[in-house]
């Protein structure tokens, strides 16, 4: 399994995926590692960073440190997949807040957020969630497609450790990441419904889907998964004519 060998290198090492980010101190907002991590090859990027405390003090579910981010760009993305255009709500040119855009990488300025990724003190994923277009100034994919792009995301930059550890979770949990993204495609739905204002760019709506995540319960379920409950014997049935008076 390799996100536990990863585990594994980063507890010999002394070392956690934040440090590993060059973030074991990081300033709110800052996006680590400098310059982010872009995978020219298969045009995978994400980086690292926080919000200031009193919003992760807010914030439901278990302590958050941190998060990663983790995207898509347009030249990885597969056959087909179509940005999606509300006739009153432009998609693409979204404002890009500083704080949660990634970097221009590439030649093509069609983006897709896959993930976020809420971390712990501890360097332990806590929480998967999605965001509005305005949070990263992505372009707006249904979820079957994105949750076709996820297979793709299988960043090599130049921290292999950190790449090969954020890859792997991705794989792991792609059913729930697949299920938040049709939790998101309702709540954006949902929101346009009841309110006028273009839903992609109301700062009412941040966080479009979320769930918590157990790493070490899952790597345990699928390392030594609970035995099935042993089969009742079936009872032997009668031939169709007995009982019949034939």
């Amino acid at each position: 399994m390799l996100l536990r060998q990863c585990g594994e290198a980063l507890a010999a090492a002394d070392s956690s995926v934040i440090h590993e980010a060059q973030a074991a101190a990081p300033e709110d907002w800052t996006h680590y590692p400098h310059g982010e991590v872009y995978d020219s090859r298969h045009h995978t990027q994400y980086f690292f960073h926080r919000h200031p405390r009193i919003s992760r003090s807010r914030s439901e579910g278990p302590p958050e440190f941190g998060h990663f981010h983790l995207f898509l760009r347009g030249e990885g993305m597969p056959p087909g997949a179509t940005p999606l255009v509300f006739p009153d709500a432009a998609v693409a040119n979204a404002p890009l807040p500083r704080q949660s855009a990634p970097l221009k990488r590439g030649s093509r300025d069609e983006l897709c957020h896959l993930a976020g990724v809420a971390i712990d003190e501890a360097g332990r994923p806590t929480r998967l969630f999605t965001t509005n277009r305005w949070v990263t100034g992505e372009t707006w994919y249904r979820a079957e497609d994105v949750i076709r792009m996820l297979d793709r995301f299988a960043p090599a930059g130049n921290l292999p450790l950190l790449d090969a550890w954020l890859g792997a979770l991705v794989c792991l949990f792609t059913p729930e990441i697949a299920v938040l993204h049709r939790r998101r495609d309702k709540t954006i739905a949902d929101w346009r419904w009841r309110r006028p204002s273009d839903p992609f760019e109301d700062c009412r709506l941040e966080i479009t889907s979320s769930c918590d995540i157990d790493l070490e319960a899952r790597l345990a379920a699928i390392i030594d998964p609970v035995p099935a409950a042993p089969r009742r014997p079936v009872p032997d049935l009668p031939r169709m004519a007995e009982g019949w008076g034939v």
